[in-house]
């Protein structure tokens, strides 16, 4: 819960859950689409970029989390940004499907 909070709290972070509430504010679609990529980037910069060599080690000691709550949330919020955003198609009557 922990490393979680730090990652949302981070300024990388902020930016993107302000970009993502812009998207979903105004029903942006190109917004919410680059704010998904910029999720999907931070996720991967978090969990794959390690120029130390010490992240095995990190989470073997406890200093460092695992991300797994983190990557849930991002998922969950980038897939509500999708469903949010999509485009509208009315039906014959006017009526939305």
């Amino acid at each position: 819960m922990g490393e979680a909070l730090n990652l949302f709290l981070s300024p990388a972070g902020i930016a993107l859950l302000l970009m993502s509430l812009v998207a979903l504010r105004f029903r942006q679609q190109w917004v919410g689409l680059a704010a998904v990529i910029l999720w999907t980037v931070f996720i991967t910069v978090v969990t794959m970029a390690d120029p130390t060599g010490l992240r095995a080690d990190m989470l073997a000691e406890g200093c460092v989390g695992s991300p797994t709550l983190f990557i849930v949330a991002v998922a969950a919020i980038c897939v509500g940004i999708v469903l949010w955003t999509k485009p509208r198609s009315s039906g014959a009557d006017g009526s939305e499907t």
